[in-house]
């Protein structure tokens, strides 16, 4: 019995004794009707605790029926008047009455919590002596591990990813190797291997990068303090940092919309995040096309928009670009070097911001992504340019 449950049992056992006296005291309990008798403290400051408890808490008796309920229990729904609700659970409770301590996890519905099926661990406990008949009453005590369960699948399903992701650069390097070995004598061959293997150790060196960034992001360190920050700033930064990549494939990057915007955050964050949706557009651009950034301030919020006419993203994958090592196409994995990390990044950067980015697209005629960021201070008049890429209609 964990400590937990044994601390509860004590309890109940208590808020039970609390229960029986009051109940006998007014002729509510078979049998002779004794003197009025007040509740023991501890009995009383038993009940007090489980009601002050989060763990829910549920007694029931050999007929089902609901002696004890803490208002944990009461707020999930699982209790009505005196009855227990979920099927699941009555069911725990008669192997408990017949086996012994049980634990298993019940999904609870939606209908009865009211904020979405939740999935709780339920550890139930007889308390009585379990050895004469007839039997006594069991204690249920349930767990909200719905988040748990969920960060236990994403934790497994990252590894897997990581590794995956991880075993083909550094695959291909080992297959490079060889083949450099094997070429000694071509000095052309060894060249041209020699910068397969630099592509692919960049590669590498870039995922790792991300993989840091992605978890201080979720929380492996605190955020930053939040200090005001020049739009135009971030901007001019992303954009140098892609200039070199857009150059190479002879993409034009224009830079617009409305000057002298100041958000709140963390400049390096925001410059990573900018620089990842330029470099996403790049990627997906068609060469000799052009790339348009541009913000402006709507509603509270510095909206940066990143618009490029590359091959679009179909509509079933529009909400999962932001999922990690989520591809549109993994056969283009290889080709744009992407890592599938880039846009879970400028999400988190966004939700750390009190913001949120969305991607507006059509196959064939490209894609815009708005980045939104709560604003620090009412804007400056408009001035300079013209607007250069607004966000398309769609946009959220």
């Amino acid at each position: 019995m964990s400590p937990l449950v044994a601390l509860v049992v004590g309890l109940v056992l208590g808020a039970a004794a609390a229960v029986t006296v009051l109940l006998r005291s007014r002729g509510e309990v078979g049998g002779p009707r004794p003197d009025p008798v007040v509740p023991l403290p501890e009995a009383a400051m038993a009940r007090r605790l489980l009601d002050l408890m989060d763990p829910a808490v549920v007694v029931v008796d050999a007929d089902e029926a609901v002696l004890l309920a803490n208002p944990a229990a009461r707020a999930l729904g699982i209790v009505r008047g005196n009855r227990l609700l979920v099927p699941e659970l009555l069911h725990l409770a008669r192997g408990v009455r017949s086996g012994g301590s049980r634990r298993g996890d019940v999904r609870l519905p939606g209908s009865l919590v009211g904020s979405g099926p939740r999935l709780v661990g339920v550890h139930g406990v007889r308390l009585d002596s379990g050895t004469a008949p007839p039997p006594g009453p069991v204690a249920l005590v349930l767990l909200d591990v719905t988040e748990a369960r969920r960060t236990e699948v994403v934790r497994r399903d990252f590894v897997a990813n990581v590794g995956h992701e991880l075993k083909t650069p550094v695959g291909a390097m080992a297959l490079l190797a060889e083949a450099i070995e094997g070429a000694a004598d071509d000095p052309e061959a060894v060249q041209r291997f020699a910068a397969r293997i630099r592509h692919e150790a960049d590669r590498l060196a870039r995922l790792v990068r991300e993989l840091i960034d992605l978890s201080r992001l979720q929380g492996g360190e605190p955020l930053p303090e939040l200090l005001p920050v020049d739009v135009d700033r971030v901007l001019a930064e992303a954009v140098d940092r892609t200039r070199t990549a857009a150059r190479a494939k002879g993409l034009e990057i224009a830079v617009g919309g409305q000057h002298g915007l100041v958000v709140r955050g963390v400049e390096a964050q925001l410059a990573t995040a900018v620089t990842n949706l330029l470099a996403n557009a790049v990627a997906y651009s068609p060469e000799a096309s052009r790339i348009a950034v541009a913000a402006r301030a709507r509603s509270g919020f510095a909206e940066i928009a990143v618009t490029d006419s590359g091959i679009g993203i179909p509509r079933q994958d529009r909400q999962r670009v932001f999922e990690r090592f989520y591809r549109v196409d993994q056969s283009r994995a290889s080709a744009t070097g992407g890592t599938g990390l880039g846009l879970a990044i400028v999400k988190h950067v966004a939700s750390n911001h009190g913001g949120s980015v969305t991607v507006w697209s059509e196959e064939g005629l490209g894609s815009t992504f708005t980045l939104r960021i709560p604003l620090a201070a009412p804007p400056a008049e408009p001035v300079g340019d013209t607007v250069a890429a607004q966000p398309r209609e769609g946009d959220a």
